[in-house]
């Protein structure tokens, strides 16, 4: 059994749906040592997010960005205001998506669909540097 465990660091990205897939495999080459097993990102933030999604047509990302945009607004009547009035909706959006992926491991390769690539949802329209802690566990 191999258990391998770091964080990725990614660069601070405007609001919107950021395809970061090769940024993810090129952060984590213990993959190609494991010929079966799981590899787990977990979002250290509470205002972006992880889906899996479309990863060539870049318009499903924009579309993706308007919808959430207009199913949670920023002129929703909040009380959480302090860190700007993009913050709340930030993080009612990062609960809808969710901060955690698991991906199965396949002969040293993520197994992803031809057409799917992973997503960091940024909510902020400033946001810092975000961090995954990944682990990969397999045989």
């Amino acid at each position: 059994m191999k258990l391998f465990q770091k964080v990725i660091t990614l660069p601070a990205k405007p609001r919107g749906f950021h395809l970061i897939t090769n940024q993810v495999l090129q952060a984590l080459p213990e993959i190609s040592q494991v010929e079966g097993g799981l590899c787990h990102l977990f979002l250290l933030h509470t205002s972006a997010s992880l889906t899996i999604n479309e990863g060539v047509d870049p318009s499903v990302r924009r579309d993706f960005l308007k919808f959430t945009d207009s199913l949670v607004p920023e002129e929703f009547p909040f009380t959480h205001t302090l860190e700007g009035s993009d913050d709340m909706p930030a993080h009612i959006k990062g609960s809808l998506f969710g901060n955690q992926l698991t991906l199965p491991i396949s002969g040293g390769k993520i197994v992803l669909g031809a057409w799917q690539g992973i997503y960091l949802c940024e909510h902020r329209d400033f946001s810092s540097n975000r961090k995954i802690y990944a682990t990969i566990i397999g045989t």
